[in-house]
Protein backbone atom coordinates (compact mmCIF):
# COMPACT_ATOMS: atom_id res chain seq x y z
CA UNK A 1 0.00 0.00 0.00
CA UNK A 2 1.16 3.45 -0.60
CA UNK A 3 1.43 5.53 2.00
CA UNK A 4 0.21 8.94 1.35
CA UNK A 5 0.79 12.20 3.21
CA UNK A 6 -1.81 14.67 3.83
CA UNK A 7 -0.47 18.39 2.81
CA UNK A 8 0.18 20.93 5.22
CA UNK A 9 -3.13 22.86 5.54
CA UNK A 10 -3.59 26.65 4.52
CA UNK A 11 -1.01 28.81 6.84
CA UNK A 12 -3.57 31.28 8.59
CA UNK A 13 -3.12 34.13 6.21
CA UNK A 14 -5.13 31.93 3.74
CA UNK A 15 -7.60 30.86 6.31
CA UNK A 16 -10.31 33.44 4.91
CA UNK A 17 -9.77 31.23 1.83
CA UNK A 18 -10.96 28.44 0.36
CA UNK A 19 -8.48 25.79 0.32
CA UNK A 20 -8.30 23.10 -2.06
CA UNK A 21 -7.42 19.30 -1.02
CA UNK A 22 -4.05 18.24 -1.89
CA UNK A 23 -1.80 15.09 -1.54
CA UNK A 24 1.70 13.96 -1.57
CA UNK A 25 2.43 10.14 -2.15
CA UNK A 26 6.16 8.61 -1.38
CA UNK A 27 6.80 5.31 -3.85
CA UNK A 28 9.40 3.32 -4.44
CA UNK A 29 10.56 -0.41 -5.86
CA UNK A 30 13.24 -2.24 -4.99
CA UNK A 31 14.32 -4.81 -7.35
CA UNK A 32 17.41 -7.01 -7.14
CA UNK A 33 17.78 -10.69 -8.55
CA UNK A 34 21.39 -12.71 -8.76
CA UNK A 35 22.40 -13.51 -12.49
CA UNK A 36 24.54 -16.15 -14.16
CA UNK A 37 25.26 -14.97 -17.26
CA UNK A 38 27.63 -16.17 -20.34
CA UNK A 39 28.92 -13.93 -22.83
CA UNK A 40 30.57 -15.70 -25.27
CA UNK A 41 33.48 -17.33 -23.37
CA UNK A 42 33.17 -15.44 -20.11
CA UNK A 43 30.98 -16.54 -17.25
CA UNK A 44 29.90 -14.35 -14.52
CA UNK A 45 27.10 -14.47 -11.56
CA UNK A 46 26.43 -10.98 -9.99
CA UNK A 47 23.54 -9.08 -8.12
CA UNK A 48 21.60 -6.71 -10.28
CA UNK A 49 19.31 -4.41 -10.07
CA UNK A 50 16.07 -3.72 -12.39
CA UNK A 51 15.23 -7.00 -13.63
CA UNK A 52 11.81 -6.76 -13.06
CA UNK A 53 11.00 -3.67 -12.20
CA UNK A 54 13.44 -0.73 -12.43
CA UNK A 55 14.15 0.42 -8.92
CA UNK A 56 13.14 3.60 -7.72
CA UNK A 57 12.50 6.50 -5.00
CA UNK A 58 9.78 9.10 -6.01
CA UNK A 59 7.35 12.09 -4.49
CA UNK A 60 4.23 13.05 -6.61
CA UNK A 61 1.75 15.42 -5.59
CA UNK A 62 -1.79 16.63 -6.93
CA UNK A 63 -3.92 19.60 -5.92
CA UNK A 64 -7.52 20.14 -6.97
CA UNK A 65 -7.51 23.75 -8.15
CA UNK A 66 -11.47 23.40 -8.33
CA UNK A 67 -14.00 23.25 -11.81
CA UNK A 68 -12.21 20.01 -13.10
CA UNK A 69 -8.47 21.79 -12.93
CA UNK A 70 -5.84 20.80 -11.39
CA UNK A 71 -1.77 20.97 -10.67
CA UNK A 72 0.68 18.16 -9.94
CA UNK A 73 4.49 17.40 -9.77
CA UNK A 74 6.27 14.71 -9.85
CA UNK A 75 10.11 13.59 -8.78
CA UNK A 76 11.36 9.93 -9.62
CA UNK A 77 15.31 8.67 -8.77
CA UNK A 78 16.58 5.71 -9.71
CA UNK A 79 18.92 3.76 -7.34
CA UNK A 80 21.34 0.66 -7.69
CA UNK A 81 19.93 -1.66 -4.62
CA UNK A 82 22.94 -4.15 -4.72
CA UNK A 83 25.19 -1.33 -3.38
CA UNK A 84 23.22 1.20 -2.65
CA UNK A 85 25.02 3.88 -4.76
CA UNK A 86 23.63 6.22 -7.15
CA UNK A 87 26.02 7.98 -10.15
CA UNK A 88 27.01 11.35 -9.17
CA UNK A 89 24.54 10.68 -5.89
CA UNK A 90 21.01 10.52 -5.73
CA UNK A 91 19.31 12.54 -8.09
CA UNK A 92 15.41 12.39 -10.37
CA UNK A 93 16.45 11.91 -13.77
CA UNK A 94 13.75 9.18 -14.16
CA UNK A 95 11.46 11.80 -13.90
CA UNK A 96 11.06 15.40 -13.07
CA UNK A 97 8.30 17.08 -14.29
CA UNK A 98 4.94 19.60 -13.01
CA UNK A 99 1.90 19.66 -14.46
CA UNK A 100 -1.31 21.54 -15.27
CA UNK A 101 -4.42 19.64 -15.92
CA UNK A 102 -7.93 20.21 -17.03
CA UNK A 103 -10.74 16.87 -17.48
CA UNK A 104 -12.02 18.25 -20.11
CA UNK A 105 -8.41 20.02 -21.84
CA UNK A 106 -6.04 17.27 -21.10
CA UNK A 107 -2.42 18.13 -19.23
CA UNK A 108 0.42 20.20 -19.91
CA UNK A 109 3.60 18.99 -18.83
CA UNK A 110 6.79 20.54 -18.11
CA UNK A 111 10.67 18.82 -17.56
CA UNK A 112 12.49 15.57 -17.87
CA UNK A 113 10.28 12.76 -18.83
CA UNK A 114 9.89 9.67 -21.34
CA UNK A 115 9.90 10.49 -25.23
CA UNK A 116 6.68 9.44 -27.11
CA UNK A 117 8.71 6.73 -28.97
CA UNK A 118 9.88 5.16 -25.77
CA UNK A 119 6.83 4.84 -24.09
CA UNK A 120 5.05 3.11 -27.14
CA UNK A 121 8.26 0.27 -27.05
CA UNK A 122 7.29 -0.34 -23.28
CA UNK A 123 3.90 -0.61 -23.64
CA UNK A 124 4.30 -3.22 -26.21
CA UNK A 125 7.17 -5.67 -25.06
CA UNK A 126 5.74 -7.31 -22.35
CA UNK A 127 9.08 -7.10 -20.50
CA UNK A 128 8.32 -3.65 -20.15
CA UNK A 129 11.72 -1.81 -20.98
CA UNK A 130 13.55 -4.72 -18.24
CA UNK A 131 14.73 -7.94 -17.81
CA UNK A 132 17.00 -10.37 -20.04
CA UNK A 133 14.53 -10.18 -23.09
CA UNK A 134 13.49 -6.62 -22.70
CA UNK A 135 14.00 -4.94 -26.07
CA UNK A 136 16.18 -2.76 -25.30
CA UNK A 137 19.18 -5.29 -25.18
CA UNK A 138 18.64 -5.40 -28.87
CA UNK A 139 17.80 -1.50 -29.91
CA UNK A 140 21.11 -0.08 -29.94
CA UNK A 141 21.63 2.52 -32.69
CA UNK A 142 19.47 5.81 -30.21
CA UNK A 143 22.09 5.32 -27.75
CA UNK A 144 24.88 4.58 -29.64
CA UNK A 145 28.33 7.64 -29.75
CA UNK A 146 26.77 8.58 -33.53
CA UNK A 147 23.27 9.62 -32.26
CA UNK A 148 24.14 12.01 -28.97
CA UNK A 149 27.14 14.37 -31.04
CA UNK A 150 27.55 15.98 -27.52
CA UNK A 151 24.15 16.06 -25.58
CA UNK A 152 22.22 13.79 -23.97
CA UNK A 153 20.49 10.99 -25.84
CA UNK A 154 16.83 11.10 -26.42
CA UNK A 155 16.11 7.49 -27.07
CA UNK A 156 14.58 7.08 -23.43
CA UNK A 157 14.00 10.48 -21.98
CA UNK A 158 14.52 14.30 -23.18
CA UNK A 159 15.17 17.06 -20.66
CA UNK A 160 13.80 20.71 -20.86
CA UNK A 161 10.40 19.18 -22.58
CA UNK A 162 7.14 20.54 -23.27
CA UNK A 163 4.67 17.91 -23.69
CA UNK A 164 0.83 18.00 -24.23
CA UNK A 165 -1.74 14.72 -23.15
CA UNK A 166 -4.95 14.28 -24.16
CA UNK A 167 -7.77 14.13 -21.59
CA UNK A 168 -8.74 10.34 -20.83
CA UNK A 169 -12.29 10.96 -22.00
CA UNK A 170 -12.34 10.81 -25.99
CA UNK A 171 -13.72 7.25 -25.89
CA UNK A 172 -10.37 5.10 -26.41
CA UNK A 173 -8.29 7.77 -28.12
CA UNK A 174 -5.35 8.61 -26.10
CA UNK A 175 -2.03 10.43 -27.48
CA UNK A 176 0.52 13.03 -26.21
CA UNK A 177 2.73 15.50 -28.08
CA UNK A 178 6.12 16.69 -26.78
CA UNK A 179 8.67 19.54 -27.71
CA UNK A 180 12.28 19.12 -26.02
CA UNK A 181 14.59 21.80 -25.75
CA UNK A 182 18.09 21.55 -26.16
CA UNK A 183 19.61 18.48 -24.25
CA UNK A 184 23.00 20.67 -23.02
CA UNK A 185 24.63 23.67 -25.11
CA UNK A 186 21.16 24.12 -27.12
CA UNK A 187 21.99 20.87 -29.19
CA UNK A 188 19.87 17.54 -29.25
CA UNK A 189 16.20 19.36 -30.01
CA UNK A 190 13.51 17.10 -29.91
CA UNK A 191 9.88 16.68 -31.20
CA UNK A 192 8.01 13.72 -31.03
CA UNK A 193 4.18 12.02 -31.46
CA UNK A 194 2.03 9.32 -29.89
CA UNK A 195 -1.50 8.99 -30.58
CA UNK A 196 -3.72 5.45 -30.20
CA UNK A 197 -6.68 3.74 -30.08
CA UNK A 198 -7.62 1.19 -26.79
CA UNK A 199 -11.22 0.19 -26.51
CA UNK A 200 -12.04 -3.51 -24.55
CA UNK A 201 -9.19 -6.22 -25.13
CA UNK A 202 -7.81 -4.38 -28.25
CA UNK A 203 -4.49 -1.54 -28.22
CA UNK A 204 -2.98 -0.30 -30.92
CA UNK A 205 -0.52 2.91 -30.89
CA UNK A 206 1.95 4.64 -33.94
CA UNK A 207 5.19 7.19 -32.59
CA UNK A 208 7.06 9.14 -34.12
CA UNK A 209 10.16 11.04 -32.33
CA UNK A 210 13.15 12.85 -34.06
CA UNK A 211 15.97 14.92 -32.72
CA UNK A 212 18.36 17.38 -34.52
CA UNK A 213 21.79 16.61 -33.92
CA UNK A 214 24.27 18.86 -32.86
CA UNK A 215 27.31 19.58 -35.92
CA UNK A 216 30.38 18.11 -35.45
CA UNK A 217 33.52 16.88 -37.02
CA UNK A 218 31.37 13.85 -38.21
CA UNK A 219 27.56 15.29 -37.92
CA UNK A 220 26.51 17.69 -40.76
CA UNK A 221 24.38 20.18 -40.38
CA UNK A 222 21.47 18.98 -41.45
CA UNK A 223 21.56 15.54 -39.71
CA UNK A 224 18.93 14.44 -37.06
CA UNK A 225 17.81 11.21 -35.79
CA UNK A 226 14.71 9.61 -36.92
CA UNK A 227 12.41 6.60 -35.08
CA UNK A 228 8.91 5.72 -35.46
CA UNK A 229 7.40 2.23 -33.86
CA UNK A 230 3.58 0.35 -34.04
CA UNK A 231 2.69 -1.56 -31.42
CA UNK A 232 -0.55 -3.52 -30.75
CA UNK A 233 -1.85 -6.27 -28.24
CA UNK A 234 -5.22 -7.97 -27.90
CA UNK A 235 -5.98 -9.90 -24.34
CA UNK A 236 -7.39 -13.00 -25.13
CA UNK A 237 -8.10 -13.60 -21.47
CA UNK A 238 -6.38 -16.74 -21.37
CA UNK A 239 -3.39 -14.84 -22.55
CA UNK A 240 -2.38 -11.36 -23.77
CA UNK A 241 -0.81 -11.12 -27.18
CA UNK A 242 2.03 -8.35 -28.18
CA UNK A 243 3.21 -7.07 -31.63
CA UNK A 244 6.18 -4.14 -31.97
CA UNK A 245 7.77 -3.47 -35.14
CA UNK A 246 10.84 -0.07 -34.25
CA UNK A 247 12.34 1.89 -37.13
CA UNK A 248 15.48 4.32 -36.04
CA UNK A 249 17.49 6.20 -38.56
CA UNK A 250 20.69 8.72 -39.05
CA UNK A 251 21.48 9.30 -42.19
CA UNK A 252 22.55 6.41 -44.21
CA UNK A 253 22.26 4.30 -41.59
CA UNK A 254 18.96 2.21 -40.57
CA UNK A 255 18.06 0.01 -37.48
CA UNK A 256 14.78 -2.11 -37.71
CA UNK A 257 13.43 -4.35 -34.76
CA UNK A 258 10.65 -6.66 -34.73
CA UNK A 259 9.37 -8.05 -32.06
CA UNK A 260 6.20 -10.35 -31.09
CA UNK A 261 5.86 -11.48 -27.16
CA UNK A 262 2.99 -13.03 -25.27
CA UNK A 263 1.95 -12.75 -21.54
CA UNK A 264 -0.02 -16.24 -19.92
CA UNK A 265 -1.53 -15.50 -16.34
CA UNK A 266 -0.62 -18.73 -14.28
CA UNK A 267 -2.85 -18.95 -10.74
CA UNK A 268 -1.18 -15.81 -8.73
CA UNK A 269 1.60 -15.42 -11.06
CA UNK A 270 2.21 -14.97 -14.85
CA UNK A 271 4.26 -16.65 -17.78
CA UNK A 272 6.06 -14.33 -20.27
CA UNK A 273 8.00 -15.44 -23.37
CA UNK A 274 9.15 -13.17 -26.54
CA UNK A 275 11.26 -13.25 -29.79
CA UNK A 276 12.80 -10.63 -30.93
CA UNK A 277 15.31 -9.11 -34.34
CA UNK A 278 17.38 -6.33 -35.12
CA UNK A 279 18.87 -5.91 -38.32
CA UNK A 280 21.44 -3.13 -39.68
CA UNK A 281 23.03 -1.66 -41.98
CA UNK A 282 24.78 1.50 -43.27
CA UNK A 283 27.65 3.12 -42.81
CA UNK A 284 28.08 7.09 -41.62
CA UNK A 285 31.54 8.60 -40.36
CA UNK A 286 33.35 6.32 -38.34
CA UNK A 287 30.25 4.16 -38.17
CA UNK A 288 29.30 0.17 -39.69
CA UNK A 289 26.36 -1.04 -39.16
CA UNK A 290 26.46 -4.20 -41.69
CA UNK A 291 26.95 -7.16 -40.01
CA UNK A 292 25.31 -6.35 -36.77
CA UNK A 293 21.98 -8.55 -36.78
CA UNK A 294 21.31 -10.06 -33.76
CA UNK A 295 18.34 -12.39 -31.98
CA UNK A 296 16.74 -12.66 -28.77
CA UNK A 297 14.41 -14.98 -27.27
CA UNK A 298 13.20 -15.14 -23.18
CA UNK A 299 11.46 -16.50 -20.99
CA UNK A 300 10.30 -15.46 -17.11
CA UNK A 301 7.58 -16.62 -14.60
CA UNK A 302 6.59 -14.45 -11.83
CA UNK A 303 4.89 -15.60 -8.64
CA UNK A 304 3.52 -12.49 -6.85
CA UNK A 305 3.29 -13.61 -3.05
CA UNK A 306 0.93 -10.08 -2.48
CA UNK A 307 0.29 -7.12 -4.34
CA UNK A 308 3.55 -5.14 -3.36
CA UNK A 309 5.94 -8.67 -3.54
CA UNK A 310 6.96 -10.92 -6.30
CA UNK A 311 9.16 -13.30 -7.05
CA UNK A 312 10.58 -14.40 -10.37
CA UNK A 313 12.63 -15.88 -12.65
CA UNK A 314 14.11 -16.42 -16.09
CA UNK A 315 16.17 -17.51 -19.01
CA UNK A 316 17.50 -15.72 -22.11
CA UNK A 317 19.54 -16.29 -25.11
CA UNK A 318 20.99 -13.73 -27.27
CA UNK A 319 22.68 -14.89 -30.80
CA UNK A 320 25.43 -12.13 -32.50
CA UNK A 321 26.56 -11.50 -36.07
CA UNK A 322 29.99 -11.11 -36.46
CA UNK A 323 30.16 -7.47 -35.72
CA UNK A 324 27.40 -7.43 -32.82
CA UNK A 325 28.76 -7.76 -29.14
CA UNK A 326 24.89 -7.12 -27.44
CA UNK A 327 24.53 -9.06 -24.42
CA UNK A 328 21.38 -10.50 -22.62
CA UNK A 329 22.58 -8.03 -19.24
CA UNK A 330 23.14 -4.93 -21.34
CA UNK A 331 25.62 -2.72 -19.97
CA UNK A 332 29.21 -3.08 -20.01
CA UNK A 333 31.32 -6.14 -21.64
CA UNK A 334 34.86 -6.04 -20.67
CA UNK A 335 36.50 -2.37 -20.92
CA UNK A 336 33.14 -1.73 -23.78
CA UNK A 337 29.92 -0.32 -23.00
CA UNK A 338 26.63 -1.37 -25.07
CA UNK A 339 26.53 1.71 -26.60
CA UNK A 340 30.11 0.78 -28.32
CA UNK A 341 29.37 -2.56 -29.43
CA UNK A 342 27.50 -1.37 -32.71
CA UNK A 343 28.79 0.64 -35.62
CA UNK A 344 31.97 -0.18 -34.31
CA UNK A 345 33.39 -3.84 -35.39
CA UNK A 346 36.80 -3.41 -33.93
CA UNK A 347 35.08 -2.38 -30.36
CA UNK A 348 32.46 -5.65 -30.59
CA UNK A 349 35.26 -7.92 -31.10
CA UNK A 350 37.81 -6.55 -29.01
CA UNK A 351 35.77 -8.35 -25.77
CA UNK A 352 35.35 -11.54 -27.39
CA UNK A 353 31.48 -11.48 -27.51
CA UNK A 354 31.36 -10.85 -31.41
CA UNK A 355 29.22 -13.13 -33.67
CA UNK A 356 28.81 -15.12 -30.40
CA UNK A 357 25.95 -16.40 -28.11
CA UNK A 358 24.98 -14.72 -24.54
CA UNK A 359 22.68 -16.47 -22.38
CA UNK A 360 21.88 -16.85 -18.51
CA UNK A 361 19.41 -17.27 -15.78
CA UNK A 362 18.01 -14.79 -13.30
CA UNK A 363 15.92 -14.92 -9.89
CA UNK A 364 15.01 -12.27 -7.93
CA UNK A 365 12.66 -10.73 -5.69
CA UNK A 366 10.65 -7.37 -5.90
CA UNK A 367 8.91 -5.39 -3.34
CA UNK A 368 7.15 -1.92 -4.14
CA UNK A 369 5.98 0.71 -1.75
Amino acid sequence: MKKSLLALAVLGAYAGVASAQSSVTIFGIIDLSVNQIKNGDLKTTSMQSNQLNSNRLGFRGFEDLGGGLGAGFWLEGGMASENGSQTAGFNFARKSTVSLYSQRGGEIRLGRDYVPTFSNLGAFDVFGANGLGNDTNLISLVSSPATTAGGAATGVRANNSIAYHLPGNLGGFYGTAMFALGQGNDNNKYWGLRGGFATGPFDVAFAYGETELNPSATIPASASTKVWNLGGSWNFGFMKLYGLYHETKLESLKEDFYEISVGVPLGQGEFKANYSAVKDKGTFGTANLNNSDATLWALQYIYNLSKRTAIYGGYAQLDNDPCSSRSVLGGTIGSNTAASQVGNCAAATSNGLAGKKSDGFNVGVRHSF
